[in-house]
């Protein structure tokens, strides 16, 4: 058999050799991870399997622990035996390269969905397939690219308290050592020539060398360990420069005592470690002032439904759920909090936390969890746990319901962070090249000082913390954006989509007349109990109209988006809806109206007269100036003429809109260069919301807590979009301000580090001074827009 070598795992290959881009490969793996690397600059977790010694034994058999079941289930957030999700403390993130390279989790390991960072808490949340990777596994993974995470089945706050003081044993130790060196180097300073000082400068220089060796081995292996695992995993990241930096400066010091050339640089080598980590803990404490993590209690105006003993049903905010609630869960609602199924015929669809959209049945007596959402119908559940609204915000940012919505400014950052490094790298070569030539003396310092001053970690902060502080000033004023993504996308939009019922008409005020045959008391509760099912506008607004009927069990429910609802009761159905849904061959009037039908036989109507929300044509008047404005509605031309009179002469009215035809209309226009908002409800409009570039889903007491929607706003709101939308514009100016501010100050610094005018200690004190200036200009900028919009 012919052989030749595998151009990825060096193995030798027989005659079943594949061939690909001129290179030989074993087997498809192989192949799969060339093509990988060389498109990503990532290589693939069967490369740390293929390569001897990539996961080291005694890794592997630290986290041993991680293969048993009740451990496994303390550790994971959710586990419905084929998807499992972890939330990891990672006390080494700390810039956007970090960033970028654990939310790739999926090209690292094709067992991982997807994969979240928290930069503010140091923490991933990673989502994998148990059928083809585990969580020891992702742990293992995550250790071997340098990111090992700090794993306590007690909390995470048990970590960030060691590494707290981790990081502060060393901070002093470094301090310590960075005093003696200077009080060590003075004779050298003021090239005193007593006989006494030259007869023990040997012994001084040293004395210089022990002290800086607990400052390079321990004081600093974060630094060398995180660089070394990731040129390992053939990734380059912000601690290569700067290890290579400390190590340059350690050996050139260390030959100069030996050969007796010099007194070397470790005060420069033992100054540099003290302020890289004094600025780490500086940052770890201003990161932790200045948090934007947004206040449950008052986060979203996500409602559902309580049932007291007395089975009266009550809405409460999310946050006042308690341990043993009794819950009413409509068709279509989300699940707030860990639970068992009580009554009711559930139909999970856990496509909100897992991404996958089948939906799993569940009886009496089984367990459900956070961020599932029913689909068949009303179902009781008892929950086992108070709410965490910091989970339901950590459901709603999962990415697998935005893909096509690009996070442009996150690639931005991650790109120029990227290439950063690179171009530092260069630079700080060919500099090193020149006063090597020019001034050797000079040379290692000007190499080490470009390294440190050009970090890009101010670049990478900048639009984290804008965006984190106007996510949390949008919060306080009942607005609940899901991530920052959404603030960029908001800044860009010209065109405005507006729904009618729920959006621009108000439920709470609107009035209903019969019209029709008089319904039987059963017919009565059936239809009341459908409607109790529903979560439609027009449905919860009927609901709330009709008298109150005994709570019965549906035997069937079902929703049929843009058309109505039916279920059924022992021998009897009902169907709730338009006129030609329920069957009825009544001619379309100009108002809007509810038909009814029992077991195949028309009814009747409930015919709605809409009540416009306060400030409607004000606020129109101001958008019209910007934006295209459209309304898109799906009932007849009833309004048509009162819209006209309300709203401004531009506007476009369009109606009989079922929900398809709203996102094709959507679709069509993008494709014409619009930036589309839409505003609707979180049901009918779901389509339409996930097509536009932002989507945001008007909330009135009734739980529209929904993946399809990028922003939620309260209904008292309403007629403060238009601020909304210009806070968002201003936010995309203070980050780029806050880039000028960074490149100016980079392209300063660089300048006198090439020069060899700048000291590296010196570089140490201003890389995180930086850092912090961005941190805080961001802060201040954004804390004034915030106080401009609550004035207005």
């Amino acid at each position: 058999m012919d052989k030749s070598t595998c151009f990825h795992c060096g193995d030798d290959c027989d005659s079943t050799i594949i061939k690909f881009d001129e290179k030989s490969f074993c087997c498809t793996g192989c192949k799969t991870v060339y093509e990988i690397f060389s498109e990503n600059d990532l290589t693939c977790y069967y490369d740390m399997q293929a390569s001897p010694g990539a996961i080291p034994k005694e890794i592997q058999g630290k986290y041993d622990f991680l293969s048993k079941e009740n451990i496994i289930e303390k550790l994971t957030e959710f586990n419905d035996g084929t998807t499992q999700i972890a939330t990891l403390y990672i006390p080494h993130i700390h810039c956007s390269s970090c960033i970028w390279i654990l939310e790739n989790g999926n090209k690292l390991n094709p067992g991982i969905t997807a994969s979240q960072v928290n930069f503010g808490k140091k923490t991933v949340r990673v989502t994998y397939h148990t059928e083809k990777t585990s969580l020891k596994e992702v742990v293992l993974l995550l250790s071997s690219i340098g990111y090992e995470p700090y794993i306590s089945l007690d909390d995470f706050k048990t970590g960030k308290e060691h590494i707290n003081r981790t990081l502060m044993y060393k901070l002093g130790i470094a301090g310590f050592a960075f005093g003696n060196v200077m009080f060590l180097s003075f004779p050298e300073y003021f090239e005193v020539g007593e006989f006494w000082l030259e007869k023990y400068k040997h012994l001084f220089r040293w004395l210089m060398f022990a002290f800086s060796l607990p400052v390079v081995f321990y004081a600093a292996q974060d630094y060398f360990i995180s660089a070394y695992k990731g040129l390992r995993a053939k990734i380059l990241n912000i601690d290569v420069p700067i290890a290579l930096g400390i190590a340059v400066l350690f050996i050139r010091s260390t030959m100069e005592i030996i050969f007796d050339l010099g007194s070397g640089f470790f005060d420069s080598l033992t100054g540099l470690v003290f302020f890289l980590l004094l600025g780490k803990f500086f940052q770890q404490k201003t990161y932790s002032f200045l948090s934007f993590e947004r206040d449950y209690k008052s986060y979203f105006p996500i409602a559902v439904t309580k049932i007291s003993s007395e089975k009266e049903e009550t809405p409460i905010q999310v946050y006042e759920i308690k341990k043993g609630d009794r819950l009413l869960i409509r068709n279509e609602e989300l699940i707030p909090v860990d639970g068992i199924l009580i009554n009711g015929k559930a139909r999970i669809d856990y496509s909100f936390v897992t991404g996958e959209s089948e939906a799993v049945s569940k009886k009496s007596g089984d367990k459900l969890f956070a961020g599932g959402k029913q689909t068949a119908g009303v179902l009781e559940m008892e929950a086992l746990k108070s709410v965490e609204q910091s989970y339901l915000t950590q459901l709603w940012s999962n990415d697998v319901f935005s893909k096509n919505k690009e996070d442009g400014f996150t690639t931005l950052t991650n790109s120029i962070s990227k290439r950063f490094t690179i171009a530092v790298l260069s630079i700080s070569i060919l500099a090193t090249l020149f006063w090597l030539f020019k001034d050797a003396s000079k040379a290692m310092n000007v190499f080490t000082a470009v390294l440190i001053i050009a970090c890009p970690c101010a670049i990478a902060l900048s639009a984290p913390f804008t965006f984190g502080n106007l996510l949390r000033i949008f919060g306080k004023q009942k607005f609940y954006v899901k991530n920052a993504s959404v603030i960029e996308q908001l800044a860009a939009i010209n065109t405005i989509i507006f729904d009618k019922t729920g959006t621009i008409t108000s439920n709470k005020k609107s009035t209903a007349t019969y019209e029709g045959e008089t319904l039987s008391t059963s017919e009565e509760t059936l239809l009341k109990n459908t409607l109790r099912g529903s979560n439609h506008p027009l449905s919860r607004t009927l609901y709330d109209i009709l008298d109150e009927n005994n709570i019965i069990t549906l035997n069937h429910f079902e929703e049929h988006l843009g058309k109505g609802i039916e279920a059924s009761h022992n021998n009897e159905n009902i169907k709730i809806g338009s006129a030609s849904f329920v069957g009825s061959s009544e001619a379309s009037v100009l108002n809007t109206a509810v038909h009814i039908s029992t077991n195949n036989i028309y009814r009747g109507k409930y015919t709605f007269y809409n009540s416009y929300r306060k400030g409607l044509s004000k606020l129109f008047n101001k958008l019209k100036k910007q934006y295209d404005l459209v309304i898109l509605s799906g009932d007849n031309e009833g309004e048509l003429e009162n819209l006209k009179k309300i709203l401004p002469s531009k506007t476009k009215l369009i109606f009989n809109q079922k929900p398809d035809d709203k996102l094709e209309y959507i679709k069509y226009h993008q494709t014409e260069g619009a930036k589309v908002l839409m505003i609707g409800d979180g049901l009918n409009d779901a389509g339409a919301l996930a097509q536009s570039n932002v989507g945001i889903a008007l909330s009135e007491n009734v739980n529209v807590f929904s993946p399809a929607c990028d922003a939620i706003l309260d209904a008292s709101k309403f007629n403060q979009l238009n601020k909304y939308i210009k806070a968002s514009k201003s936010a995309i100016k203070i980050i780029k301000w806050s880039f000028v501010l960074s490149f100016i100050y980079n392209i300063i610094g660089l300048y006198f580090a090439v020069t060899g005018q700048l000291a590296p200690v010196v570089a140490a004190i201003l890389m995180p001074l930086s850092s912090i200036s961005i941190v805080v200009f961001t802060t201040i900028a954004t804390n004034i827009l915030g106080k401009k919009l609550a004035r207005n």
